[in-house]
């Protein structure tokens, strides 16, 4: 089977749904506290970053989508796209949930650049979801080379503008450098 049908759908709702729920329970806040929802929110350097839909964190999550997708087809080509596509919400959701907990949010405030990162709200995970689903329906529909142009430029414009990016984030929390943290800021 080469598409995704309303059952792929549902399960990643369902996915989706569980992220949520169990986000909340970790006491993560369902929209900014600030009180309002913003489409965008550019300052990094804030206590409102990762509370809105997007920011400069979200190109990194359109980056997993385009990964899950080239990775899962490599280790599970027998596998619908639509199950592949469920497996990456689950692995998305399963980050999420991880990288809101106090050890995660710590280590990023302890490590990297993030000084008043005090984790995602709830809506900005979900938003996170979305853009993975994007990337990974990006990485399905279009030539590789798009993919890989993609990826470049996302890391590039995103290291240029915020200093950080998806393979720095990694970096930084797996095993930090205080040469990138001092970069990162603006040293």
């Amino acid at each position: 089977m080469t598409r995704i049908g309303g059952r792929h759908w549902g399960w990643l709702a369902a996915t989706t749904a569980l992220m949520a729920a169990m986000l909340a329970w970790l006491g993560r806040t369902p929209i900014c506290t600030c009180g309002h929802v913003k489409l965008w929110h550019g300052e990094v350097m804030s206590s409102e970053n990762s509370q809105h839909l997007l920011d400069w964190y979200s190109p990194s999550h359109l980056l997993h989508g385009l990964a899950f997708y080239f990775i899962l087809r490599y280790l599970l080509p027998n596998v619908s796209i639509g199950w592949r596509l469920v497996i990456a919400g689950i692995i998305e959701a399963g980050w999420e949930v991880v990288e809101n907990t106090s050890w995660i949010i710590d280590r990023y405030r302890g490590e990297t650049a993030a000084l008043d990162y005090f984790g995602d709200s709830i809506l900005n995970s979900t938003a996170d979801m979305a853009m993975m689903v994007v990337g990974f329906l990006i990485a399905m529909r279009a030539p590789v080379w798009v993919s890989v142009a993609l990826f470049i430029a996302a890391e590039v414009i995103v290291g240029y503008v915020i200093r950080d990016g998806l393979l720095l984030n990694i970096i930084m929390l797996l095993w930090p450098l205080e040469f990138i943290k001092q970069w990162q800021l603006g040293a």
